[in-house]
């Protein structure tokens, strides 16, 4: 199963979209980092991905962008090969 990250925070709404549209497509388990309890985490997230918004979204180590970006790459089937392949 692909290895899901997931920065993160307690009130966002997209995070929760972008939740529900992973364990639609039968991801169990996704690693949550909440950068509304721990500053680090949210410097981490910054230095990763350039982004300041929640969520960030990695798959298998490659980052996949906000909650659009997620719904984006499904949409256009790319979504389902990435979840199909094993975590290195």
């Amino acid at each position: 199963m692909a290895k899901i990250l997931m920065y993160t925070s307690a009130v966002c709404p997209y995070c929760i979209r972008a939740e529900q549209l992973l364990t639609r497509k039968g991801v169990s388990a996704i690693e949550k980092c909440r950068v509304d309890l721990d500053p680090a985490l949210r410097d981490r997230m910054i230095e990763l991905t350039g982004q300041r918004t929640v969520p960030q979204i990695f798959i298998n180590g490659r980052h996949i962008g906000g909650c659009d970006d997620l719904y984006a790459l499904d949409r256009a089937g790319g979504l389902d090969p990435l979840l199909a392949v094993d975590a290195a």
